[in-house]
């Protein structure tokens, strides 16, 4: 069976992820996002899953630049329908909570439903080990902000439930390998570059999509980690390394850019 690993505890928004896309597969739990990585380089699992962006918070920024450092590809991407639940120990109410524990995305997500109390919020480094910590350590009034599974998991009551702040709450998963992803019917690309240093260099790359009329789903930047004030450009275009106008675009990339690293093809998700 083929194993994938995901950052956190079991129960973790990320294991739903692997789970929705995976009829059969062993899910292994890691501390970190670098540490889903290091599993996939060494061999440790096939595949990994980490959150790359929340229509509501953003992007994870350590995720991309971690897509940059690793050999690693883009398998597919899970966009999933984010619901998060506010989970205290069996007995406690919305009134008793006096502290609320959760990674600082969901906090992020939820910040209208606690603009509205007096809570103390504190970033935890995942949703479940949140959960997993309020009933290990077993003090009253306080919670975790995690998903309807890890109350199940971890023995918690639902204490108030779909708390996010926007209706459509979804985040971005990628589902990262070794392996290289089979061409779909509609696919999608996504590259990392650095510019050259000279006026209208952007705009010159982005003409390069334009003028054959490839649609670009995503444009973002950041710090390249070379020297300061130095970006990098992350891009998403649909369409497939082996489409011919695909080639055609990143061999004139490859001119019009100082770095060029392609993250992977793979399935376009339909929106």
């Amino acid at each position: 069976m083929a194993r994938a690993a995901f950052q956190g505890e079991p129960g973790a928004f990320s294991e739903d992820a692997i789970l929705s896309f995976f009829k059969y597969i062993e899910t292994v739990p890691c501390l970190s996002y670098r540490d889903v990585f290091e599993a996939v380089v060494n061999d440790v699992t096939e595949f990994g899953t980490i959150p790359v962006e929340n229509s509501q918070a953003g992007s994870i920024n350590e995720a991309y630049d971690l897509l940059l450092e690793y050999p690693l590809n883009i398998f597919r991407e899970i966009d999933m329908r984010i619901n998060h639940y506010l989970l205290a120990l069996p007995g406690d109410t919305l009134s008793d909570i006096k502290i609320v524990y959760s990674h600082p995305m969901a906090i992020a997500q939820c910040q209208d439903f606690f603009n509205k109390t007096k809570i103390e919020v504190i970033p935890d480094y995942n949703t479940t080990v949140s959960a997993k910590r309020v009933k290990e350590e077993g003090v009253r009034g306080r919670a975790a902000i995690a998903s309807k599974r890890a109350a199940q998991i971890y023995g918690l009551d639902i204490i108030a439930e779909s708390i996010e702040s926007k209706v459509r709450n979804y985040t971005k998963f990628f589902i990262i390998s070794k392996k290289v992803a089979e061409r779909a019917a509609k696919n999608k690309t996504s590259v990392v570059f650095t510019t050259k240093n000279m006026t209208g260099a952007l705009y010159s790359v982005l003409g390069i999509f334009a003028t054959r009329n490839i649609n670009l789903t995503k444009l973002e930047s950041r710090p390249s980690g070379n020297e300061p004030w130095d970006y990098a450009f992350y891009l998403d275009f649909q369409g497939h390394i082996k489409d011919k106008i695909c080639k055609e675009a990143l061999n004139e990339l490859k001119i019009k850019t100082d770095f060029l690293k392609i993250l992977g093809s793979y399935p376009y998700v339909e929106r």
